[in-house]
């Protein structure tokens, strides 16, 4: 097994576990949401509501990774992994240490407006 898919692997088990996490945090906030109906005038902090759309929000972050570490994977048993969508050329193993499912070389990312 190669070195970009042990890598790639480990972060696909990390990203499983923090789904799973997640998952498990927002079965929570939304069974006690059911306890606790008048959250928005609770002076406790934030509210319910914020803190579901908070734990939503990372758990589609992470399995977006996750639909991003299969096609990296996909990509190193193709022969693709480390080629630049955009031109071709290799990427630097320094970025892909950095992001394992990169898709781009440095100069092909996106701008800081967008993500890549």
């Amino acid at each position: 097994m190669s070195t970009a898919h042990e890598l790639l692997a480990a972060h696909r088990r990390t990203t499983l576990a923090r789904i799973h996490d997640l998952a498990a945090d927002l079965d929570g906030i939304v069974s006690s949401s059911d306890a606790n109906i008048d959250d928005e005038h609770d002076p406790e902090g934030a509210t319910l509501a914020f803190e579901r759309a908070q734990v939503a929000a990372l758990l589609s972050s992470s399995q977006a990774y996750l639909d991003d570490l299969d096609r990296a994977l996909s990509r190193v048993d193709d022969g693709t992994y480390g080629l630049c969508d955009g031109c071709g050329a290799h990427i630097a193993p320094e970025r892909l240490a950095a992001r394992p499912a990169v898709r781009t070389c440095i100069g092909c990312a996106p701008g800081p407006t967008r993500r890549g």
